[in-house]
């Protein structure tokens, strides 16, 4: 087959990488519109699971990102006038860009064309039997084609931020400005950076001014609230014109009825996004990828491999798209919790990936936890939300 990728993000370039291994006779280019080198974000993060699924697709690849990956143990949550407190965990951390520096040198070394500088979209469609539309949440592709595609916008405003200060273990930080709560999600990613990702509500946004400074005079302000967690060491901005506003978000949560339209298909965050505070949007960009492949060379014609595909990886998808809409909107409400004993809101923190969370007094809700997990009671069973509330029925404990 012709294939080309549409985005050198990992899910296009791990994709090609695949498709190369599978069949060498399948002529593979990946277009990018930026210059080589050039991405978005500092580090991301992934788990064992994900190497071990990198490792069963393509052994070389695996091999060199988990050589180059930070490893980080322990999450901390210090929440500023209650004090900290730590739990076991554990995780790697990359840099972006050298993930998909890895990943573009494999798929050269196989014989894909790397593109880059170089713009296709629906208007000017690659000559190719399937387009993969590896674009991203703003894929143009997704936007010009049936997939039914919505966008749900969340309330929360949230900035990706680096620093020199190497962070680890996980740190959820929050501290008290004089317009309310911010927060940031930290971590590792090599011997000398952390990716820091400072998220707030709107009011607290507006309220210090960040979507009106300029993104010098954000960072300072970001590195007075957060210095006890920076040690000294400078916030770094992703560039751009730094007369500008930092490039301040609210997440974009995109949902499609479908995947594939005609000879194009989705993937990654082009087909879907889940909210960073599970940290899995590269390891689902890198299980699409392994699905589709895999469906392209087990089904006997294109339709049906794009059908298995996408119906595999929906019900892959599932229970980690719930947990990212819960974690998004425990965040949203953090303001509820922020104020309670500091072992009671880190474990409610803890668990904001459960639907009953919001649902039940937090007290209660740890205590009634503590007493489930010493009497046996199945996590399954605990977090269905209608035996919850038979549980908790008519308590109102706080």
């Amino acid at each position: 087959m012709k294939i080309t990728c549409v985005g050198g993000g990992p899910a296009g370039l791990y994709t090609a990488v695949l498709l190369r291994l599978a069949d060498p006779a399948h002529e593979v280019t990946v277009v990018e519109r930026n210059p080589a080198g050039v991405t978005h974000g500092w580090g991301v993060v992934f788990w064992q699971e994900l190497l071990e699924a990198l490792r069963a697709g393509d052994p070389t690849t695996a091999e060199q990102i988990a050589d180059a990956a930070f490893a980080w143990s322990g999450q901390d949550v210090d929440v500023e006038g209650s004090g900290r407190v730590s739990r076991p965990s554990g995780g790697y951390g990359i840099g972006r860009r050298h993930l998909l520096d890895i990943l573009a040198e494999r798929a050269r070394g196989l014989g894909v064309r790397l593109a880059f500088e170089h713009e296709v979209g629906p208007g000017a469609r690659p000559d190719a039997d399937l387009v993969v539309a590896a674009d991203g949440a703003g894929s143009a592709f997704r936007r010009a084609g049936d997939f039914g595609a919505s966008v749900e916008v969340g309330a929360n405003q949230y900035v990706w931020l680096g620093t020199t200060r190497v962070v680890d273990p996980f740190l959820f930080a929050f501290v008290r400005s004089p317009a309310g709560w911010l927060w940031c999600h930290a971590y590792g990613y090599d011997e000398g950076h952390s990716t820091f990702i400072v998220e707030c509500p709107p009011a607290t946004w507006r309220g210090l001014g960040l979507d009106r400074l300029d993104a010098a005079a954000s960072l300072a302000l970001l590195e007075r609230l957060f210095a006890r967690h920076l040690d000294g060491h400078p916030l770094i901005s992703p560039g751009g014109d730094p007369d500008a506003p930092l490039p301040w978000l609210a997440f974009r949560t995109v949902h499609c009825a479908r995947w594939s339209d005609g000879d194009v298909v989705l993937v990654g965050d082009a087909a879907h996004t889940t909210h960073f505070a599970i940290g899995s949007g590269t390891t689902l960009a890198l299980e699409d990828a392994i699905a589709l492949v895999r469906a392209l060379g087990e089904e006997p014609d294109t339709a049906a491999a794009l059908a298995r595909y996408e119906r595999e990886r929906r019900a892959a998808l599932a229970p980690r798209r719930r947990d990212a809409a819960h974690s998004a909107r425990w965040l949203e409400d953090v303001e509820r919790y922020i104020d309670l004993d500091l072992p009671v809101f880190e474990a409610v923190l803890h668990r904001r990936r459960s639907a009953i969370v919001p649902r039940v007094p937090p007290r209660l809700y740890v205590r009634a936890r503590a007493v489930a997990e010493r009497h046996g009671i199945a996590r399954v069973l605990w977090d269905q939300a209608a035996v919850a509330r038979r549980l908790l029925a008519g308590r109102d404990g706080a």
